[in-house]
């Protein structure tokens, strides 16, 4: 009887594991002080020009983020960003990057770090295009591109370091609103 018990607890663990999993997993949704987790950075850590900034905003009682800035590819620049260091790898099983954003009508990127990635200009992107509707963009693991010939082709989400989503590459102005970040 203890063993009947035993293996319908571990069934009923594990079939909740995985619908949690489908459902998706949250890294943050910006409550309980994200200034706490979440850095701006841009690549005036390395000479270049470009400016702006990360701020929090509650709008209809939900917590976002919002980062806006200018970038420039003056100076060997090229790049604003906001960035969490995750305190976990991605889960077994994930397959990608969740995020819900809005912003001004531009693309952006979504800069993944593994415990692989140890020089500041390494990282695995993909790119996404934002609306100015909050709308809810997936990005497989399999679109990530590392940055540079150094790095594994391939994004091993077990060894994740940090995730940032980034204004990147191109003379623009930037704004990008996120409300969720999380993996499918």
């Amino acid at each position: 009887m203890r063993g009947l018990v035993r293996g319908i607890v571990v069934a009923l663990f594990a079939l909740g594991a995985s619908q949690g999993l489908a459902e998706g997993m949250m890294i943050d949704d910006f409550t309980a002080r994200p200034e706490t987790r979440w850095r701006f950075f841009a690549d005036t850590v390395m000479g270049g020009v470009s400016s702006g900034k990360v701020s929090f905003v509650t709008e209809g009682g939900r917590t976002h983020a919002r980062m806006t800035g200018t970038v420039s590819t003056a100076n060997n620049g090229g790049f604003i960003q906001m960035r969490l260091d995750m305190a976990d790898a991605g889960p077994d099983g994930a397959t990608g990057v969740r995020l819900v954003v809005r912003g001004n009508d531009q693309r952006y990127f979504v800069h993944l770090r593994t415990d692989g990635t140890v020089l500041p200009w390494q990282y695995y992107q993909a790119g996404f295009d934002v609306t100015r509707d909050w709308a809810e963009v997936r990005l497989p693991f399999s679109t990530f591109e590392p940055s540079g010939a150094l790095l594994r082709d391939t994004l091993r989400a077990d060894r994740l370091t940090s995730i940032g989503v980034v204004a990147f590459g191109r003379d623009h102005e930037a704004m990008i609103e996120v409300r969720e970040v999380g993996f499918y």
